[in-house]
């Protein structure tokens, strides 16, 4: 996500950095660059315009240009602003105090909403909630039963609304409520109806569903492949509706971010969650401050080794830690870090969290082929347990055993030594080792 965005705005921090002290012309250079990168990446004018003029007038300040590293400064500047267009600090999903928590979803057909309603469940029991899924579009039946398949596959209650309730509306939306309720659910989570656009007859069915289930989040789902047009109907939804938060699907498929970056100053609600993918498990909690820092190729490792820890368990992950932090990784636990992030999803997904920068740049730039990933493992496998401990007793012979062993080239038994080699380096230097002593 955000590559063409990322990779223009790196250019802009590359720039800063190689710059002694900031100057007009230098910060007039790289204003140009960044309005050029968002205009690009399809964010709206007025929110760009506003973007450049805080940060022109922060940058050329007195404290920056007097500090001792000004251009260091300004990244931190540009950084603070780009958080501040994704929303500032980080939201979280609100709950009742008196349960049900009704969560109601809103948005365009096709935009993701009913699948998000299952990722929503998923990620609320995995918290330790008790989610009831329903549906109320009764006006399509197929709506009901996409749901209610989604709820199967994740073993989550779903609640079946009949047709014939169709002329009780309002009715029941109490009984689903008072259902939840003396069920001990919590949080009840609502699709509606959706249109290809915006219309009178939509909104109005949507304000009596709000007005019946009380939702303590009305939450609009966008696709953010559309770009500004998900924007303008997140607009519209905020001004008849009223919204609570925002969440943004197929943000993996979207190169340029616009709406991502446009959509929290057009409705001023903010961006809770960001679907990536369409398995269940694609969901990611949005902090815009890990997402400003992944824009400017800063990288976002806190989230990276949160996954981690999702997939991990605690005893194991805590080993890991211990390892790293005395530098005892083996190739062993590296054939266990690669099965682990293959549970995490694409792996180049996850080298775009790491940094453009030190010793995380090669990996961060790394084209990471998938079945090379498998071929590493059955060399590992072909390799003794004194071997694996140890890699510096790779000599040519033993190289080329296990090459026979794992039927692979020599030459590819040598890249998987250096990069295991890299990675160590990597995780020698004092960036890495600060990171670990703060994960304590």
């Amino acid at each position: 996500m955000f590559e063409q965005l990322s990779g223009r705005l790196g250019k802009v921090v590359k720039f800063l950095r190689g710059e002694v002290a900031v100057t007009e012309k230098n910060m007039a250079e790289a204003l140009r660059m960044m309005r050029l990168a968002l205009l690009e990446a399809d964010v709206n004018y007025k929110v760009v315009k506003d973007f450049e003029a805080r940060i022109r007038a922060k940058a050329l300040g007195e404290e920056v240009l007097r500090g001792l590293n000004p251009a260091q400064q300004v990244i931190k500047i540009v950084h603070e602003e780009l958080t501040g267009m994704l929303g500032g600090a980080h939201k979280s999903l609100q709950f009742a105090g008196r349960p049900p928590s009704v969560f109601m979803l809103v948005g365009l057909q096709g935009s993701g909403k009913t699948t998000t309603c299952g990722k929503l469940a998923r990620w609320a029991a995995g918290a330790g909630r008790h989610p009831l899924l329903a549906s109320f579009d009764l006006k399509r039946p197929a709506a009901q039963d996409q749901l209610a398949t989604i709820a199967r596959s994740l073993d989550v209650p779903f609640y079946e609304a009949t047709p014939a309730r169709a002329a009780e509306p309002g009715r029941a939306l109490e009984e689903l409520r008072a259902y939840a309720a003396n069920r001990g659910f919590d949080p009840l989570i609502v699709d509606t109806a959706g249109r290809l656009h915006v219309d009178d007859e939509l909104m109005e069915e949507l304000r009596a569903v709000r007005d019946a289930l009380r939702p303590i989040e009305t939450i609009y789902v966008g696709d953010a492949m559309t770009g500004q047009d998900a924007v303008r109907s997140a607009q519209a939804f905020e001004e008849r509706i009223g919204l609570t938060a925002v969440v943004l699907t197929k943000l993996d498929g979207d190169a340029r971010g616009g709406a991502a970056l446009s959509i929290v100053s057009a409705t001023g609600r903010p961006i809770k969650f960001i679907g990536v993918g369409e398995k269940p498990d694609r969901l990611e909690v949005f902090r815009p401050e890990r997402m400003a820092s992944r824009i400017l190729g800063l990288g976002d490792i806190l989230s990276l080794i949160e996954k981690a820890q999702d997939e991990a368990e605690a005893s194991e992950a805590g080993e890991m830690a211990r390892k790293l932090r005395k530098r005892e990784f083996t190739l062993d636990d590296f054939k266990k870090q690669i099965r682990q992030m293959k549970r995490m999803g694409p792996l180049s997904d996850l080298a775009g969290h790491l940094p453009q920068v030190g010793p995380f740049k090669a990996l961060a730039e790394a084209r990471i082929d998938e079945s090379r990933v498998a071929r590493f493992e059955a060399i590992i496998d072909s390799m003794t347990p004194a071997e694996r401990a140890d890699p510096k007793i790779l000599d040519g012979r033993r190289r080329a055993r296990i090459a026979r062993g794992s039927g692979r080239p020599v030459h590819e038994v040598n890249q998987l030594v250096r990069q295991f080699q890299e990675l160590r380096k990597m995780m020698k230097s004092s960036s890495f080792q600060k990171l670990l002593g703060g994960l304590k």
